[in-house]
């Protein structure tokens, strides 16, 4: 029949798939635990092998690049760029026509997210002094990062019938505290700044948004910017992955030229199955390798005191952080929560927030450089992030199943809630 818009192609399909809330968080799930399973196996030295498979150049003629890495490292340096540019071409569109466009209404999630990064932090260096163990207070930030991928995951199936607002709480407190987390990365694990790539690195960040608001920009253009911004990122000692936001950030987020939508839309759209379903799981893949079995085995790996240290912040620091400080700002500020929320509804959401995983894993590889504080960081924040993910997911239907009043947010009038989440409208809206 004419006007029928014609059936999905298999990659298509696939490519939606993908991009869904629940697949990102089975993935990296899935690829975290096949690599624990691997790693502590008879065949683990395969999986060591693996790791340590060095790819790339060292110099291309007599320019010395510096590319010859680990699988492992290229996993980390590399592939999570890609998460990173994603990342940064949300925060653009956030910033610009989002949740975070209007400083009173994401006033509350983002100084949530502000106290959901502190308290984690406070209460790690606590417990590794109360330990004797300052020698690993170099990773205060493993437990203040969240990964949004898996959280919203956790919150589509087991958030049924919960306001949607919660989510665009949720999805704010985690864009704000991914921005945060990468401004740490930047600042605090940047050992050393090479100032002649990194000026490299600018003037090709600076072309390629040139380029990227021009009325019809080439993929064969912004492609080979993008990675010699990388690759000069990867040599100036700052984090390569911070390139892939800076260069995010430079994609624009109103639509030009006629479009009919902005271009961060399409190429968040375009990047989000790469994203979610190679970048990130590959990432998990090399990253949750913990054997548990090689030198002291489980008891001495679980016993250490940074992973006591990193499973309290991350379990009860973010739900301290994000429910206290809500509680505070509500109580003595005139900023509210959005219609349709309540504190009680902050109890899931401080739990989900300490769901690390991605970025947790990422620092700390960059915190430690022995591989007996690494792993004990690494057993942790997977532990701690499933235990938060249970109790999120167990604290969610305990939130649906009680009676909501009208108004929730005590702000002296009526709650306008539209959508909810799972039902026709929230499943349009996402």
């Amino acid at each position: 029949m004419s006007g029928t818009a014609p059936a999905p192609t298999r990659i298509q399909r696939l490519r939606k798939w993908v991009s869904r809330e629940t697949t990102g968080g089975a993935l990296l799930i899935g690829a975290a635990f096949l690599a624990l399973v691997w790693a502590n196996s008879p065949w683990r030295e395969s999986y060591q092998a693996l790791s340590g498979t060095v790819v790339g150049p060292a110099a291309i003629g007599p320019l010395p690049v510096h590319l010859d890495l680990t699988l492992a490292t290229w996993a980390a340096d590399g592939l999570l760029a890609i998460f990173f540019f994603v990342v940064g071409v949300e925060l653009k569109q956030e910033f610009v026509a989002g949740s975070l466009r209007n400083p009173k209404e994401a006033g509350v999630p983002m100084i949530a997210a502000v106290g959901g990064m502190a308290m984690p932090a406070l209460i790690y260096v606590g417990a590794l002094l109360l330990l004797d163990e300052p020698g690993a207070l170099h990773g205060w930030a493993i437990p203040t990062a969240t990964d949004i991928a898996f959280a919203v995951g956790v919150l589509a199936i087991f958030g049924r019938g919960l306001p949607a607002a919660i989510r665009t709480f949720l999805l704010t407190l985690a864009v704000v505290d991914d921005l945060l987390a990468i401004v740490v990365i930047a600042i605090f694990y940047t050992s050393e700044i090479h100032w002649l790539p990194l000026l490299g690195t600018l003037v090709c960040v600076a072309l390629y948004a040139w380029h990227v608001r021009s009325r019809a920009p080439r993929w064969y253009v912004l492609l080979p910017l993008a990675v010699v911004a990388w690759a000069l990122m990867h040599s100036s000692g700052v984090h390569a992955t911070i390139a892939g936001v800076l260069l995010g950030f430079t994609v624009p987020a109103i639509a030009r030229h006629g479009e009919p939508t902005a271009r961060t839309a399409r190429y968040e759209h375009r990047l989000r199955p790469i994203s979610s379903g190679i970048a990130l799981p590959v990432f998990a893949f090399f990253a949750a390798g913990v054997s548990l079995i090689d030198g002291g085995g489980p008891g001495a790996v679980v016993g250490q005191p940074v992973v006591a240290a990193i499973a309290a912040g991350l379990v009860v620091g973010k739900l301290v952080g994000v429910l206290g400080t809500t509680a505070l700002v509500t109580r003595v500020t005139p900023l509210r929560l959005p219609d349709g929320i309540g504190v009680r509804d902050l109890l899931p959401v401080g739990l989900l927030a300490g769901i690390g995983f991605t970025v947790s894993l990422l620092i700390s590889e960059l915190s430690f450089g022995d591989s007996e504080h690494t792993d004990g960081a690494k057993i942790a924040i997977l532990g701690a992030s499933v235990l938060a993910a249970i109790l999120g997911g167990v604290s969610l239907r305990w939130d649906a199943r009680r009676a909501r009043t009208s108004d929730m947010n005590l702000d002296g009038r009526a709650d306008d809630v539209r959508a909810y989440i799972g039902d026709a409208e929230d499943r349009e809206a996402h």
